[in-house]
């Protein structure tokens, strides 16, 4: 079995600094729909691990959370692919918990359904420092996409060393699938 975690916000769709508050500000970002049904074509398991505070903040509810995933999974079923799980942390930060990213609880949460996976054959892939810091932490390897935050982070050049970066997730979808093609 392989499998691969994706951040949500500025990899699979549109982020904003304001949050993405109602279904319909969830926008996918070009490319990325198909990106993750030919990972999951590939044979790959596909969750998400996204940090939510946009709940504890009430800018939104779960139903509306509830209903962007959905939205997102229902896109990744009509190109022929499909998401297994998703984990988000609806915490704040200032809510101390140990699910919210750079902390490895999400990760470590779904490397717990998949006990017969090395984490070290798990690709994450994120936009974020706290992303590839909670990968780190977690013992993944991770993916930079430049979409999102990505850009910003990459400038501020403190990203775990051997962190890979990409343009996007279509380019890290093709990085996963060559590099398991030559491990197998």
């Amino acid at each position: 079995m392989k499998l691969v975690i994706l951040d949500r916000d500025g990899v699979i769709n549109h982020d904003s600094d304001n949050y993405i508050r109602t279904v319909d500000e969830w926008q996918p970002l070009p490319g990325s729909i198909e990106a993750i049904a030919r990972l999951s074509k590939a044979g790959f398991d596909i969750c998400v691990a996204t940090n939510q505070s946009g709940l504890a903040r009430g800018y939104f509810n779960l139903t509306t959370l509830n209903q962007m995933h959905h939205k997102m999974e229902q896109l990744v079923v009509e190109q022929g692919g499909r998401i297994d799980k998703i984990e988000y942390c609806p915490h704040s930060p200032d809510d101390n918990c140990f699910c919210r990213k750079p902390l490895p609880g999400m990760y470590q949460h779904i490397l717990s359904c998949y006990p017969d996976i090395d984490p070290g054959q798990v690709y994450v892939v994120g936009d974020s420092l706290r992303d590839l810091e909670a990968a780190e932490a977690a013992g993944c390897p991770s993916i930079l996409v430049k979409t999102g935050k990505g850009n910003r982070t990459l400038l501020k050049g403190n990203t775990p060393k051997n962190t890979t970066v990409v343009d996007d997730l279509e380019a890290a979808a093709l990085h996963i699938i060559y590099h398991q093609r030559r491990s197998d």
